[in-house]
């Protein structure tokens, strides 16, 4: 399985469109942040945009055809550019979706807003190993590229703006299920082309490194070494360890557990596999290094966590994150 597939596999990913914007300049957008696990997305379907770096550096243009995700799930601002004071904003809700628009003429923008959910503590892989901001261009690639990643995603922003015009039966469905698909595309073509200057996308959009990434995502239970790893990347140690430095700040082993520890809860949700075979599923010889590992990792034991997603399953994932760390010092006490 690749490594993307097998990541979803792992960690539950929910999207939802929450708004279609129909702004005439001058307008603005203040918007974040969202809550701790979400993921906050923008597909521009018409028009352009500012987007004031939260960072604090140079503001980015996005263009017709470009998708924002905002893995560090920041306050952000977006406007026209030109610099006038915004138009009043009017929302009405229809069936589906809420349309936000204004009274503006000139230079309209058409823009999808929406959020990708993931259940704590899936969520933590992501943070860690995403650039705070990432922009893909599906509407920058070439006619010719008929079966690429960014002309699927193209075909699938313009479906969400088909469902977006009229209230059609299921279109709240189909519309939380096209933005989670839109995750998976953003991820593959970030990938391919590698417009990640940083993480686990220019971990796995780098030739020689996407090796090791798919092979800690597929044997993630095997007790891989340095040099292992280093040798299917066709590198040093040395090298192999720099890059990781460089790409997303960890080193080889730190990312193989993170993937453990996120498999590992994810087994930790199904009542017929003991905490022993979850160990062994995860690459750990004994149960006791297992809890070890779990604890130091998580803050909290596979008991509890196993607790807290049994007697849960009907609440929202971060209620159960809280419960299961309020657990946690009560059984510390």
């Amino acid at each position: 399985m690749d490594w993307l597939s097998r990541l979803f596999e792992m960690m539950p990913v929910r999207g939802r469109l929450d708004l279609r914007c129909s702004y005439g300049a001058p307008w603005r957008i203040e918007q974040g942040p969202g809550e701790a696990n979400e993921i906050p997305y923008h597909a521009v379907v018409g028009g352009s945009a500012i987007l004031e770096d939260p960072a604090g550096g140079k503001p980015l243009r996005l263009e017709t055809g470009d998708i924002l995700l905002l893995p560090g799930n920041p306050r952000h601002v977006m406007h026209d550019g030109g610099g006038a004071a915004p138009l009043k904003a009017h929302n009405r809700a229809s069936l589906n979706f809420t349309i936000s628009e204004n009274l503006g003429s000139d230079a309209r923008l058409d823009l999808l807003c929406g959020h990708f959910s993931i259940a704590p503590p899936h969520d933590r892989l992501l943070r860690n190993y995403l650039p705070p901001i990432l922009i893909v261009r599906a509407g920058a690639q070439q006619a010719g590229e008929r079966d690429s990643a960014g002309q699927q995603l193209a075909g699938l922003v313009t479906l969400m703006r088909g469902e977006t015009a009229d209230d059609h039966l299921g279109g709240r469905a189909m519309l939380n299920a096209l933005s989670t698909a839109m995750f998976a595309l953003v991820l593959r073509l970030a990938s391919e082309t590698g417009d990640a200057p940083c993480g686990l996308l220019a971990l796995a959009g780098h030739p020689r490194l996407a090796p090791v990434v798919a092979a800690m995502f597929n044997e993630p239970a095997r007790a891989w070494t340095l040099p292992e790893l280093a040798q299917l990347a066709n590198m040093s140690r040395a090298t192999l360890a720099r890059q990781f430095q460089e790409k997303v700040g960890r080193s080889p082993g730190d990312l193989l557990t993170d993937i453990r520890m996120t498999l590992a809860t994810h087994e930790l949700r199904k009542s017929s596999i003991s905490t022993g075979a979850v160990a062994e599923a995860v690459g750990y010889l004994s149960e006791a290094a297992f809890q070890r590992a779990f604890k130091s990792h998580m803050g909290i034991t596979p008991a509890q966590w196993r607790k807290a997603a049994q007697t849960s399953a009907t609440i929202d994932d971060l209620e159960l994150a809280k419960r299961a760390e309020v657990m946690s010092r009560v059984e510390d006490a």
